[in-house]
């Protein structure tokens, strides 16, 4: 038999994927997988000629994790993350490929500003990677002109966001539907009811809100509202609608038990409306303080069951770094989101250790899924002739979160003083061997999603 060659040649892993857990050797030849040797196929495995090997002693090694809604804040608000130290820290947690939102300064709101994102993630990500455009009111032929098989989506704000980006013009929203080439990614809340509501606490508070009022001024009538229109207009319209960061128990019974595969309306679980209840504002304050916000413990017991029960398709962070200073300001001016891709992958396996969930449901639920959902080409598996987006990861290695081994340029996290069961010891990207207990090797950058659409 002839020998087979190999860049890298991962030896004991306990591979998690599409729904088994086997026992296997990975060779990796020029970014892909090349070969998966069963545990037990000695006569295979002595055919294997690689420049290095890498036994993982039995760690379970899953396909990478695809983050389909990060902020990394480039450009114009890199004093809070920038690609390259978000990308980094998603490397380190284990999700090797992200997609980002365009609210930054400038929006990427013409498909010039959407190609200089690009080209900046070229030069620096850790990471493979996806830009969605943004929407406005007037940019429709902009919307229309991408190319869906390189850009993730379209994504509109049907609430507040950073500067022009809110969408609330009746005919701008049904041109959008009606003639978007790809995926819509929303974020729905109704913009006066919350404007409303805050103004009935400030005239209670004035500026000083107490943080666990923020459900209440981010209301669940504010979600519910939103995400039943946008999906009455992509049923109109036979758009592919995916909604972000579901975050209310009543939300969840908008969407359907069916397979992944045949649904035109797809939505999406957020790891802090998984992990915080409003009870937390009570010692973190607007270090939670999310939009949409985090909800009671039933919402997230609720949103939990709608993801087991696949109503809901998949997991992401809404990633979205502030500075500390900023953060530390008074409610009405503190400004909502937190850092997560380092921990994310951490906290899911948390929840499996709680027995809430199995390993290979969270890899269905963050990579798997993913693939489907944005038809992306060969990554979210451990399949030959995949890229190899492989995570290795240590599930009896606690790991204390502190600020000195957070990354996020921001410098703080949310899980602060948690111990996490569980480590990500190894992550390759595209074959290379980005990451290895804690050191980086960046002699190589992640490469641009491509889409099977």
């Amino acid at each position: 038999m002839e020998p087979i060659t190999a860049d890298t040649l991962i030896l004991n892993a306990q591979c998690v994927n599409e729904g088994h857990i086997f026992k296997a050797h990975i060779a990796i030849e020029g970014g892909f997988i090349k070969k998966i040797i069963p545990a037990n196929d000695a006569e295979t495995l002595d055919l294997v000629k690689a420049k290095q090997t890498l036994d993982i002693n039995g760690q379970y090694l899953l396909p990478g994790a695809i983050d389909d809604q990060v902020h990394f804040r480039e450009p114009g608000l890199t004093h809070k993350g920038e690609i390259y130290t978000e990308a980094k820290a998603a490397v380190a947690g284990g999700i090797t490929s992200f997609m980002e939102m365009p609210n930054t300064n400038p929006g990427a709101v013409t498909n010039e500003l959407l190609e200089q994102k690009y080209s900046r993630a070229s030069e620096v990500s850790l990471a493979n990677y996806s830009f969605y455009i943004g929407t406005t009111n007037t940019n429709i032929d902009e919307v229309t002109g991408i190319d869906p098989r390189k850009v993730c989506g379209v994504k509109i704000f049907m609430g507040s966001s950073t500067g022009n980006m809110l969408v609330d013009d009746p005919v701008a929203l049904e041109n959008i539907f009606k003639h978007s080439k790809t995926l819509i990614a929303t974020h729905c809340e109704v913009d006066p009811m919350i404007k409303e509501n805050a103004n009935h606490f400030k005239g209670i508070y004035g500026d000083d809100i107490p943080a666990w009022y923020h459900p209440h001024i981010r209301s669940r009538e504010a979600c519910y509202g939103s995400s039943s229109f946008a999906i009455g207009l992509a049923q109109k319209h036979n758009a592919r609608l995916h909604i972000l960061h579901i975050s209310t128990a009543e939300e969840t019974f908008l969407f359907e038990n069916k397979p992944l595969a045949k649904k035109r309306i797809t939505a999406e679980a957020c790891i802090h409306h998984l992990w915080f209840s409003d009870a937390d504002y009570k010692t973190k304050g607007n270090y939670i303080k999310w939009n949409p916000a985090v909800k009671s413990a039933y919402d997230r017991e609720q949103i939990f069951n709608a993801l087991l029960e696949n109503r809901i398709d998949v997991i992401a962070t809404d990633h979205a770094p502030h500075t500390i200073d900023e953060k530390n300001q008074k409610y009405v001016d503190a400004p909502s989101g937190g850092p997560l891709v380092q921990h994310a992958l951490p906290a899911m396996l948390d929840f499996y250790h709680q027995g809430k969930i199995t390993l290979e449901r969270i890899v269905e639920k963050m990579s798997h899924n993913l693939v489907i959902l944005f038809e992306i080409d060969r990554r979210g598996y451990i399949r030959e002739g995949y890229y190899a987006d492989l995570v290795a990861v240590d599930l009896n290695a606690p790991q204390l979160v502190e600020k000195s081994n957070v990354l996020y340029k921001c410098g703080w996290s949310p899980f602060e003083g948690h111990t996490f069961k569980s480590s990500i010891k190894h992550t390759f990207i595209n074959g290379n061997h980005v990451y290895n207990n804690g050191v980086f090797d960046e002699s190589s950058r992640g490469m641009r999603l491509e889409f099977n659409r």
